[in-house]
């Protein structure tokens, strides 16, 4: 697999670069600015791309917008931002572009290489990964809307589907069989009206309702 790393953090970039060549990762380039990310996206065409939020000249959202237009220029490319604090908005923001390949995690979880990494082979597969944190504070923000209709034991559920789990690894986290994984999702597809259509991914269409990207 194929990686671009867009991280101004001189130690962070070294690092993920190690981990991710011991993992077996091909890294195709490794910047520390937001332009730098787009012509290395151009060049390279990897398969996935690891994005600090915040980067230079103005620390802000340079990181985001940069992966909002590598998105429109290459689709195809996953994107995993990194961000040392919450800021669930960017997120929103990615995934109201696109629904596929997006994930999100607190810098802190880097520390953990087997969750990071699993992660990031999640992301690149088209899947999605949020960071806990920003789960549970998305949890505490959205008070109104389809996500009322919601038992606790449903919530629990999606906001483990939005850290990207399958319904095997929901299963093991709340100790329950796959068959009332299964029932839980469907009952959440129902109650955020997301009835059965061909080619529509639920789980994700899900995720971006519970970030409150659709409404």
């Amino acid at each position: 697999m194929r990686v671009v790393i867009a991280e101004d953090s001189v130690l962070l970039r070294a690092g993920l670069i190690k981990v991710l060549e011991t993992s077996g990762f091909e890294v195709a380039a490794a910047v520390g600015e937001a332009d730098g990310l787009l012509a290395a996206v151009r060049a390279h065409r990897p398969d996935a791309a690891i994005v600090d939020v915040r980067m230079p000249p103005g620390f802000t959202d340079e990181g985001v917008r940069a992966a909002l237009v590598m998105r429109h220029e290459a689709p195809d490319v996953a994107v995993l931002l990194l961000s040392q604090y919450v800021e669930e908005r960017y997120a929103a923001d990615l995934l109201s572009t696109r629904t596929r390949g997006i994930g999100y995690l607190l810098k802190d979880r880097v520390a953990d290489v087997s969750a990071f990494l699993d992660a990031l082979r999640r992301v690149a597969s088209g899947g999605t990964a949020l960071d806990p944190e920003v789960v549970s504070q998305l949890l505490l923000r959205r008070h109104r809307g389809p996500l009322d209709r919601l038992t606790p034991r449903e919530k629990e559920v999606l906001s483990l589907m939005a850290e990207g789990r399958s319904n095997a690894g929901i299963a093991a986290a709340l100790v329950v069989s796959e068959s009332a994984v299964a029932k839980h999702i469907n009952g959440i597809f129902a109650k955020l009206d997301l009835p059965h259509a061909e080619g529509d991914h639920r789980r994700v269409l899900a995720v971006l309702r519970f970030l409150g990207g659709e409404t």
